[in-house]
């Protein structure tokens, strides 16, 4: 699969792994930063079958602009057949999505590797 080009933003990185494509989003996802995500998101969730993981580990600030974004690459994805997984350890940001039932349909994992199915490294691999 060709690699895409680097998106304009620095809230978003995108890459493979395992077989998904990573969204990694960063800093502050406010309305400004979800202008600049959005057609990111809905470039890669367009594709049928994709296996999409979207990674919030360097998230600084999430609000409802960020529950859309999340939202409506869920309602992508279930569209084209893929599947959606979820990288979440901020304590507000899981506030706001357990408040808002997010997390019931997008259950969020501690790490990259718990979403991608594989067993965390123990502390003494390299």
């Amino acid at each position: 699969m060709p690699q895409e080009p680097a998106p304009p933003t620095p809230h978003l990185r995108v890459h493979e792994d395992r077989g998904h494509t990573v969204v990694e989003l960063h800093g502050e996802i406010d309305i400004a930063a979800a202008v600049e995500i959005g057609p990111h998101l809905d470039r890669v969730t367009a594709r049928p079958d994709v296996r999409l993981v979207i990674d919030l580990r360097d998230v600084e600030f999430f609000d409802c602009s960020g529950l859309r974004l999340l939202y409506r690459a869920r309602a992508r994805i279930l569209d084209h057949d893929g599947e959606l997984r979820l990288v979440c350890t901020h304590a507000l940001t899981l506030r706001v999505m357990r408040v808002t039932g997010l997390t019931r349909l997008l259950p969020p994992h501690a790490t990259l590797d718990a979403a991608l199915g594989q067993p965390e490294a123990t502390s003494g691999s390299v």
